[in-house]
């Protein structure tokens, strides 16, 4: 009697932190039922001009502009800012070692939403950062108001480091050597297959899968259900043992492919070169799956 209880107990632990692992992503109703904790920091982001959110944006939101954590220079795009940096800018943000951090988008800024995400775990916060499915269309389809009013909040004290999750060209080959990791493409079918992307060599990773980005969103910029998100996933990564390293042209669309696999429970990481860095390489392998 007592070992089956054991077995209930172990079989009850799985369910929980199976749910923990998909409350990343949240509705709004979650949202409004935890509105007045007091670690709760919601961020809105996106690329939009700080005026949209001075004109309505959810109670007590603050305004992210992804460059600050994220920017393009002449020489590449999505620049992760260093520890340094982010630490001054989530604490100007008001975010605390403690806090349960809710990124929230406008309209179709799905992907670059999602790099927040991935930006905020990589710094540190891993586990303690939500998605707000849908957005701040979402939560006044849901019925909920938003205002115009500033928010009022002090300075945080969040330190931020650098914990891995954003890899190099080394680290993907690496793992292809070893096939320590699954290697994911983000982008569209046609362009996995070797369609003609602009880049100097077309194709994909030799070696990479492919889960494209949109398969992930619906017409209401929302993610789909999570059915259809594990079916996605695990139609072309069946177990979850092995680590997952996605990527698309400059580091922002996959970063929706590493949002949902985290939701799943898979092993996320995102390689922040992507294509941009890949394809300029002729001794970095590349391979098509479309005929000539």
């Amino acid at each position: 009697m007592r070992k089956k209880s054991v077995v209930v107990v172990l079989l009850l632990m799985i369910v929980l932190a199976s749910r923990a692992q998909n409350n990343i992503i949240v509705s709004p109703q979650w949202l409004n039922d935890n509105l007045r904790d007091p670690n709760l920091v919601i961020l809105y982001t996106g690329f939009v001009v700080k005026a949209d959110f001075d004109k309505e944006h959810i109670e007590g939101s603050r305004f992210l502009w992804p460059e600050w954590l994220a920017f393009n220079t002449p020489e590449t795009n999505m620049v992760s800012a260093d520890a340094k940096t982010a630490t001054k800018v989530l604490q100007d943000l008001g975010v605390n070692k403690n806090s349960k951090v809710v990124i929230c988008h406008r309209g179709a800024d799905v992907t670059i939403a999602s790099r927040m995400f991935l930006s905020l775990e990589n710094y540190g916060l891993q586990g303690q950062v939500y998605f707000l499915n849908g957005g701040i269309e979402a939560w006044k389809r849901a019925g909920y108001p938003v205002t115009n009013q500033p928010s009022v909040f002090k300075k945080g004290n969040f330190v931020a480091t650098d914990n891995g999750l954003l890899v190099n060209k080394d680290y993907v080959q690496d793992a292809l050597r070893a096939q320590t990791s699954e290697i994911v493409d983000a982008r569209l079918k046609r362009w996995y297959d070797g369609d003609p992307t602009g880049y100097p060599r077309d194709g994909h990773i030799t070696g990479a899968k492919n889960i494209p980005f949109p398969d992930m969103i619906d017409s209401t910029n929302s993610l789909k259900s999570p059915e259809v998100l594990q079916k996605n996933f695990s139609s072309v990564i069946p177990a979850k043992e092995k680590e997952v390293v996605v990527y698309c042209f400059i580091g922002q669309t996959a970063s929706v492919d590493y949002l949902v696999g985290r939701s799943l429970g898979y092993k996320m990481k995102l390689y922040d070169g992507s294509m941009q860095e890949w394809s300029r390489n002729p001794e970095l392998q590349m391979e098509k799956t479309k005929k000539e």
